[in-house]
């Protein structure tokens, strides 16, 4: 059963870790899916220390067939992670704007990556803040990492796994946008409105409530009542793979360190016409 020893961070334990002189390394992901930057935010103030990382430019690649937020090219990512002084069994710990999608997503690229130490900061830069805990503005030039990222390290659905999750009864796949979206009423974003056939709908809102995670308790009770059970292949897609690793992370906390995550997700699954499209609210 995993813990939140590993997965998560306080503020105030990020705090007191920081202040005993081997700190972990520091990751602004800030972001927002349809912007300002996120990286205005991290020159108003971050916290001390921290390197600001783009989720758009260097955890993911360019959008394109396989979605608005594909697997980063390894060696891309490689180079931005050891830019932001990331070294190899070295900690890490990644925050964003207190949602927790794109740490979520950032703390999901690591660990595929084969970086295990990684924690989110619980409730980003806003629990920070409201700890009364110091915020800076000066840029850090970090030494150089090591890191060398050696992709496998958490399971990755591509459209036809995904499909083949979402067709099998012994098998569940969690679409995890709001209700609307997946019965196919409206599609704000990407170009076709409904869902993968089979998948069953779990919005996001429904096991994480301002970028804090329930207990891992009410976790395992809140996916077992979708449908996830012990034993049982579980993956997650969203739009394009942001809020998703935040299902996935929660996944983890329920003790379910298995859960794959389709990484192109919706917008990677209709940017093919040939695939099929289900609307209503039955799976």
């Amino acid at each position: 059963m995993s813990g939140t020893d590993d997965l998560l961070v306080e503020a105030a334990e990020l705090a007191v870790e920081i202040g005993q002189g081997h700190p972990p390394t520091l990751l602004d992901v800030r972001w927002r899916l349809a912007g300002p930057p996120g990286r205005d935010d991290y020159t108003a103030g971050h916290l001390p220390g921290a390197v600001f990382v783009d989720l758009d430019t260097e955890l993911c690649g360019p959008p394109g067939s396989a979605g608005r937020h594909p697997l980063p090219d390894p060696a891309t990512l490689q180079a931005a992670l050891r830019r932001a002084g990331v070294r190899q069994g070295h900690p890490v710990v990644v925050y964003d704007g207190g949602d927790g999608m794109a740490a979520a997503r950032a703390w999901w690229t690591l660990r595929w990556a084969g970086h295990r130490p990684v924690r989110l900061l619980h409730g980003g830069f806003p629990a920070w803040v409201a700890a009364g805990l110091p915020v800076d503005t000066d840029v850090p030039a970090p030494t150089p990492g090591d890191v060398t990222v050696r992709p496998g390290g958490l399971p990755v659905l591509d459209a036809d796994a995904a499909a083949r999750l979402a067709a099998d009864d012994r098998a569940v796949l969690l679409d995890v946008r709001a209700a609307p979206r997946y019965r196919g009423e409206t599609e704000p974003i990407d170009p076709v409105a409904g869902h993968i056939p089979g998948a069953a709908n779990l919005p996001a809102p429904e096991y994480v409530t301002g970028g804090r995670f329930a207990s891992a308790t009410a976790l395992r009770d809140r996916f077992s009542a979708a449908g996830v059970t012990d034993g049982q292949p579980v993956g997650a897609y969203c739009g394009s793979g942001v809020t998703a690793a935040q299902t996935v992370l929660a996944l983890h906390l329920a003790g379910r360190p298995d859960a794959a995550l389709y990484v192109g997700s919706w917008s990677g699954w209709v940017a093919d016409p040939d695939r099929p499209v289900a609307t209503g609210a039955q799976r």
